[in-house]
Order: structure tokens, then C-alpha cells, then sequence
């Protein structure tokens, strides 16, 4: 039964713009923080933003100011809106739910972002 649903990611530019959706089970979306970690080839999957049930965001210091994170209660659906892409922001971007931020429950099943240079 999957429980996350991603969609969004692609290939653009450098100083392009991406957005991702991540949609839930309204059990899921109503209960968990949500948010993305990335992995890139050969690095350690890493938390690029998440936000809890109440609104509050953090952000990996290496996004802040250029990515935003943002919930719609409506249709329990997760935006990451990603600007001022980087080369080095290429990755697999994995949507995640869970009670806490650094304990995922559940998982998307990944889109590929790709920034050329």
C-alpha cells in the first residue's frame, strides 16, 4: 500500500526553479512531520527540509533561502519549492512522514533531480 506519492523533480539549469509534491493519507499527513531528504551518488542520504504538523520548517543549512517547505491541510499534500538550483542539489529526493523529523516512518518513492551546470 503506498502511502506517500511523489511527484515533480526533473532536469533543469542552474538558477532554475523545481517544485516538489509529496501526498498523503490524511492519517499520515494529520499525525507526522513531513518533509525530503536527498542522496546523491556516493554521499549519505541528508534532511534537506521538514515540517511538522504545526507549521514549524528547518532547513539544511546548505537550501536555507532558496528552498521553501509548505503544507496544504486541504489535500494532504507536502510542497518543496525549490529555487536558485545548484549543481550540487542533484539528487534523489525522498519524501518522508514521521512522528519525528529524524525517525522516518514512511517513505516516497524518490524523483531524481537533476541541476546542469
Amino acid at each position: 500500500q503506498v502511502q506517500l506519492v511523489e511527484s515533480g523533480g526533473g532536469l533543469v539549469q542552474a538558477g532554475g526553479s523545481l517544485r516538489l509534491s509529496c501526498a498523503a493519507s490524511r492519517s499520515i499527513f494529520s499525525r507526522n512531520a513531513m518533509g525530503w531528504y536527498r542522496q546523491a551518488p556516493g554521499k549519505q542520504r541528508e534532511l534537506v527540509a521538514s515540517i511538522t504538523s504545526g507549521g514549524s520548517t528547518n532547513y539544511a543549512d546548505s537550501v536555507k533561502g532558496r528552498f521553501t517547505i509548505s503544507r496544504d491541510n486541504a489535500k494532504n499534500t507536502v510542497y518543496l519549492q525549490m529555487n536558485s538550483l545548484k549543481p550540487e542539489d542533484t539528487a534523489v529526493y525522498y519524501c518522508f512522514a514521521g512522528a519525528a523529523v529524524y525517525l522516518p516512518a514512511y517513505w516516497g518513492q524518490g524523483t531524481q533531480v537533476t541541476v546542469s551546470s
